[in-house]
């Protein structure tokens, strides 16, 4: 027994210390390690499973918008980088670069990729000549390097998987429709299949994308009050296309140049998950993204019967759910224990007692709820289960994030908000980016986005007290 409670002591309150309850919850789950290269991780496989579903579940719903994959090369040459100057000026701090092949020093160094806008548009400006070969809508899954100083797993690291859309179209209109397409594609999938609720907007010029004419995102709300941008979605206009003579003859066999689109989510979505659901027992999985949806338990699984009888209900679950069973020779409240820490959804328990009596017991992760449930109605009830779990949590993470947001109209009681309340800010601005800069250099709040959904709070900016352009959500962020 003494070796069961360690194991749930090894964990940090998130009241005492969120942030390394944070770092303990991603070691102890097993979703990743660090490894000999600083700020790099290694991707275990509970961690990289739940990456798998991520993916999966993604890419069907780009191939479903047209969407098809490609995969481009590693490095950039330093001079195509350099087409496009606003772009390489906004990555210079984080660019990695390579200046030796072997011994030998290279003539012209590569950069690895931070990202790979230069790359599309060097493809582009090859396979674009008419009309006729528009849209062009690519998505690829990779890694980038970005030279961190600081990194933490999942949320900030050198380098990271993710997908990067990349878009051309014929037409303004056109890439503006897409580039909302897919935001909402992102806040879809965050909202039915992560339960994490988005606040979507625009980025204001300061936060927008280098090289972007706008940037639109999706912002979740962790535990702690602090904002993570969870996904981003950009209209270039048509200002990498001049850069890079990405040009097509029209329908009138005029020379016009492209509009493109640039879109992508990445690991750090999954640090989302573990803030915006976990607990101090560990990860709290909702049910549609969890590797394993439902453990078995045997309970006494060395008296007759129990083993096989659990066996007999995981390859029940099997046809309906992804289900394991823990047959190993640990004692139960360890099993228990790290089924906890692990956030799967569902544990089915099976002892002697229920051998006899015909039934089972079902415990929901999230809330411990137990059922009792006899053998014939298993697999209804786990469905059941698994559908009314993945609801609540994004009902519990959307009243926890309306109880976040608070509004202010003087920059007395934004001051207030930014000391004393935790979560996101509703407040007016005027659009002089002055503004921002003051308000981060004296509260570290930073502007998450200019919503769609947008608010008349008040006719002045609560910063400077001159005219209100735009309702803005502030907030402290990861």
């Amino acid at each position: 027994m003494a070796k069961e409670k360690k194991f749930v002591e090894q964990i940090t309150s998130m009241e005492e210390d969120f942030a390394q309850w944070y770092t303990d919850v991603v070691r102890k789950a097993g979703l990743v390690d660090y490894s000999s290269v600083r700020g790099c991780m290694v991707h275990l496989p509970y961690g990289y499973a739940i990456w798998e579903n991520i993916q999966k579940e993604l890419d069907r719903r780009f191939k479903e918008t047209g969407v098809e994959n490609v995969y481009m090369p590693l490095f950039i040459p330093e001079s195509l980088l350099q087409k496009e100057k606003d772009h390489v000026e906004g990555f210079a701090p984080e660019a990695a670069w390579v200046t030796l092949g072997g011994s030998e020093p290279l003539q012209e160094k590569l950069c690895v990729r931070p990202t790979s806008e230069t790359l599309f548009c060097d493809l582009y400006s090859k396979i674009v000549q008419s009309h006729r070969d528009l849209p062009k809508l690519f998505n690829q899954w990779c890694s980038v390097v970005r030279w961190e100083r600081t990194t933490r797993p999942y949320l900030r690291s050198m380098e990271f998987l993710w997908q990067e859309g990349h878009t051309a179209h014929a037409t303004g209109e056109e890439a503006q429709e897409r580039t909302i397409q897919m935001l909402n594609v992102y806040a879809d999938f965050c909202e039915q299949v992560l339960a994490i609720p988005m606040i979507k907007g625009q980025k204001t010029d300061k936060e927008k994308f280098a090289g972007a004419n706008a940037t639109y995102t999706i912002e979740a709300l962790m535990h702690d009050g602090k904002a993570l941008q969870s996904g981003t979605s950009h209209n270039f206009g048509d200002g990498f296309a001049k850069a890079f003579g990405i040009q097509y003859t029209d329908k009138d066999n005029q020379l016009q140049y492209v509009h493109q689109t640039s879109w992508g989510m990445s690991t750090r979505i999954i640090g989302a998950i573990i803030m915006v659901h976990g607990d101090n027992s560990g990860l709290v999985l909702p049910p549609r993204i969890a590797p394993v949806q439902v453990m078995v338990i045997p309970i006494a699984q060395h008296k007759a019967g129990v083993l096989e009888k659990a066996e007999e209900l995981r390859r029940e679950l099997e046809k309906i759910c992804r289900v394991k069973m823990d047959a190993s020779d640990k004692g139960p409240g360890f099993k228990f224990a790290e089924q906890e820490m692990r956030g799967i959804p569902l544990r089915v328990e099976i002892g002697p007692k229920d051998l006899e009596n015909g039934t089972v017991t079902i415990v929901r992760r999230d809330t411990r709820e137990k059922l009792l449930v006899p053998f014939s109605e298993l697999c209804e009830e786990v469905a059941k289960q698994l559908e009314k779990m993945q609801g609540d949590m994004l009902a519990r993470a959307t009243a926890h994030r309306d109880a976040h947001i608070s509004e202010a109209r003087t920059y007395e009681e934004f001051l207030d908000c930014a000391n004393n309340k935790p979560g996101f800010i509703k407040a007016m601005w005027c659009g002089d980016e002055a503004c921002e800069i003051k308000i981060k250099e004296e509260t570290t709040v930073t502007s998450r986005c200019m919503p769609f959904e947008q608010e008349q709070l008040s006719d002045v900016c609560v910063c400077c007290g001159r005219p209100a352009k735009k309702l803005v959500y502030w907030g402290k962020a990861y």
